[in-house]
């Protein structure tokens, strides 16, 4: 282990020299205290490290310790259901060893080296086997059978495999490969920095069920996907990530609170253990993994957390599972750069942040795709990365939202107005966008509905044209309007406060199942086309909106899931209502 000497300290940035013998990006343990960091820039023999602990106290004249190795982490059992801080450190069990209050310093294995799993081999001696090829499994949780996989760059013949009880740390297999004999573990290491390695990539044409109508009818997102989500302060962005996180229909879920403030992080970790998957019946925790660097704890490991979570992520994905990872918030993730990037007096962009946030944005975002994974067996895996950018004021002209918006293809743009009417989600459906929407609209018609996507296109022509209303109804007032635009309006006023707005807190509206959202969609729809129909027999518009029918339609939504083939019959009753109506009108106009 080489030794160099501090001779600057600035916050968390220390350089140190009499590195020349380090490389970029790799870990360091500074000081006696052995506080990690991580070199970010090298010149000469001075090497610029970012520490992810308080560097209080630390100053010139003490040791830096190279390692030789680049930030990584452990990957293997033990991870689900865990809440990790920024570098994988376990937070349980940093707080086991110190209490509450964390002690710098203080460092305990990301994975448990005394709990025993059981480990079940699926090769046998004699087998060859290469790079992610699966060894065994062992069941994690009730929910999730853990892979273990061959790491990558690793092949050889089988000469000894174990079965039973052992640790991460035990020796569970032996290959002979060309340089000799291997050992391996359940648990493998892997440069945080580095994309896990592919077959290749598939195109992302199936849909991420999320079970929130704004999403899936109008701006899905495709398994293996990437999409965004802009909003100012206090429109909904967390709470959009956590009803994503509960319901969205991938097996593996990494949320990764990034610089979140501590209470949100909090109700995560108290709601996930009792929501109960509606798939599993078992916690929702039983498959998910939370990595939590909340805003007071050091601005340094905020930029690591999203890598760390991505890395973790591509793991599950390798073994064949739909990974889904939420990112809240990138912005405070890029702030960390524009911090350190100051600190090492670099040239700044746009608004301070360094002139390289657009490529560490798309890298981060490039992670994410649906791949055929490494091994034999050609398994399939998928990894969605959702992201929240909080953009000052609101303002997505500023540069990280702008960075985002050039890599995700889908825009979920969130509107203050809005969430401060009441209405959540509060996804602005005339300025976001889904660009998978062709390729989905065919997944929806060969499998929900043949009618879907014609259903969404005219739902949403319809709100385009309220739009165009409602500038009318300013300037000169609602009577000036036609009753065929006053009925324009009120369906598209139903769309909007029956069908986009969703609550989140309600037991069944939660959550609404794609044959729901099309049969409530087409029942809005229906109703406009017959109260059509009735305006041209006569029948004015009052009439019409009176009719008990309009009061179901309103409260379709709260139909319970397993009983949706209710809303079918609304169809019915509105059809007999408004024939009823035009006889009596008929009569009348007689």
């Amino acid at each position: 282990m080489k030794v160099g000497k501090i001779i600057k300290v600035a916050g968390p940035l220390v350089v140190a020299e009499g590195m020349e013998e380090a490389n970029i990006y790799d870990v360091v343990e500074v000081s006696d205290s052995k506080l990690i960091g991580e070199i970010i820039e090298m010149r000469g023999d001075r090497a610029s490290i970012q520490v992810y602990e308080e560097t209080t106290g630390i100053g010139p004249g003490e040791p830096v310790y190279t390692t030789g190795s680049p930030l990584s982490i452990e990957l293997g059992p033990g991870m689900i259901e865990g809440m990790f801080d920024g570098i994988q450190r376990p937070l349980d069990g940093l707080r086991a060893l110190s209490g509450d209050f964390l002690t710098r310093g203080d460092t305990v294995p990301s994975l448990n080296r005394d709990r025993k799993w059981d480990f079940k081999p699926t090769v046998k001696v004699g087998d060859m086997v290469t790079s992610g090829d699966i060894l065994g499994t062992v069941d994690e949780t009730p929910i999730v059978v853990h892979k273990v996989m061959v790491p990558p760059n690793v092949s050889g013949e089988v000469i000894d495999i174990k079965s039973g009880e052992y640790t991460v740390a035990d020796d569970i297999v032996t290959l002979k490969t060309e340089n000799g004999e291997k050992k391996l573990q359940m648990m493998q290491k892997w440069p945080v920095r580095i994309g896990r390695p592919y077959v290749k990539k598939l195109d992302p044409n199936t849909p991420l069920i999320t079970g929130q109508r704004v999403i899936d009818s109008f701006f899905p997102v495709a398994k293996g996907g990437v999409a965004a989500i802009p909003g100012p302060f206090g429109s909904g962005k967390t709470v959009v990530q956590h009803q994503l996180a509960k319901w969205a229909d991938s097996e593996i879920v990494v949320y990764v609170g990034c610089g979140e403030r501590g209470n949100e992080m909090t109700d995560v970790l108290k709601e996930f253990p009792e929501i109960i998957d509606p798939k599993t019946n078992e916690s929702l925790m039983k498959r998910t993994v939370l990595i939590a660097n909340t805003s007071n704890m050091p601005v340094a490991a905020r930029e690591a957390s999203i890598y760390t979570g991505i890395t973790i992520a591509e793991y599950f994905r390798d073994m064949g599972y739909s990974v889904a990872l939420m990112a809240d918030s990138t912005s405070r993730w890029a702030e960390a750069l524009r911090e350190m990037s100051g600190r090492l007096e670099e040239m700044p962009g746009d608004e301070g942040y360094p002139a390289y946030l657009a490529s560490r944005v798309s890298d981060f975002y490039e992670r994410a795709g649906r791949v055929v994974s490494l091994g034999s067996d050609e398994r399939e895996g998928a990894l969605t990365v959702i992201g929240a950018v909080s953009p000052p004021g609101g303002d997505i002209s500023e540069p990280v939202s702008q960075a985002t918006l050039r890599i995700v293809k889908v825009f979920w743009g969130l509107d203050y107005a809005l969430s401060y009417a009441r209405h959540f989600p509060a996804i602005n459906w005339l300025n976001s966008y889904s660009l998978y929407q062709t390729k989905i609209d065919d997944y929806f018609d060969e499998n929900i509905d043949a009618n879907f996507s014609e259903y969404r296109k005219r739902a949403m022509s319809m709100l385009q044209e309220e739009s165009e209303l409602q500038e009318i109804v300013r300037l000169i007032g609602r009577d000036s309007l036609s009753e065929y635009d006053q009925l324009k309006l009120e369906s598209a006023k139903s769309l909007r406060e029956d069908f986009l707005q969703q609550n989140a807190f309600h037991d069944v509206d939660t959550y609404c199942p794609l044959e729901k959202q099309n049969k409530m969609i087409r029942t809005i729809l229906y109703f406009y086309d017959y109260s059509v129909k009735a305006l041209d027999q006569g029948i004015y518009l009052n009439e019409i909106l009176d009719l008990p029918v309009a009061e179901k339609i309103s409260r379709a939504k709260y139909v319970d899931n397993e009983n949706k083939d209710e809303i079918d019959e609304i169809s019915i009753e509105i059809k007999e209502q408004i024939d009823k109506l035009i006889s009596k009108g008929g009569i009348l106009n007689a």
